[in-house]
């Protein structure tokens, strides 16, 4: 099975739909994005923009999936022009990271939580104002009441 992903003019995915691997296939059975790009605009509308996915992740960075965004053509990701899907950007400060499809925080990852913390619901999030305000901080934890 192949997978595709619809973009729409911002390069946004809208959908992604699974066809057969004959349907990406040459005569002599040589699977081409082209060939599977072509059949998902027959079925689904000339004008419409699709790109191949892949549910293993062995292209384009990530799986796509709806609300994401379809990144080609950046030097960013550590290479000269990009070739990936990846999530919105959660926060104004994060950036992308070199290598990979994902967004980090400009100050780590959330901090570990402790065994009681955890026991009771707590969680941390991200702050933007916080971050803005005194660019140390960002994480806040949450605590249920």
């Amino acid at each position: 099975m192949a997978h595709f992903a619809q973009l729409d003019d911002n390069n946004i995915v809208t959908q992604v739909i699974v066809i057969d691997d004959k349907d990406t296939s040459d005569n002599q059975g040589v699977e081409s994005e082209s060939i599977g790009v072509a059949f998902c605009q027959q079925l689904l509308g000339s004008d419409t923009n699709w790109k191949q996915t892949s549910y293993n992740g062995k292209m384009r960075g990530s799986y796509a999936g709806i609300g994401m965004t379809y990144m080609s053509n950046v030097a960013t990701l550590g290479v000269a022009s990009t070739d990936v899907f990846i999530d919105q950007q959660p926060h104004a400060s994060w950036t992308v990271g070199i290598n990979t499809a994902q967004w980090y925080s400009p100050i780590g990852d959330a901090p570990t939580l402790t065994s009681d913390q955890t026991a009771s619901g707590s969680y941390y999030s991200w702050d933007e104002s916080a971050y803005q305000a005194d660019n140390t901080t960002g994480w806040i934890l949450n605590t249920p009441e």
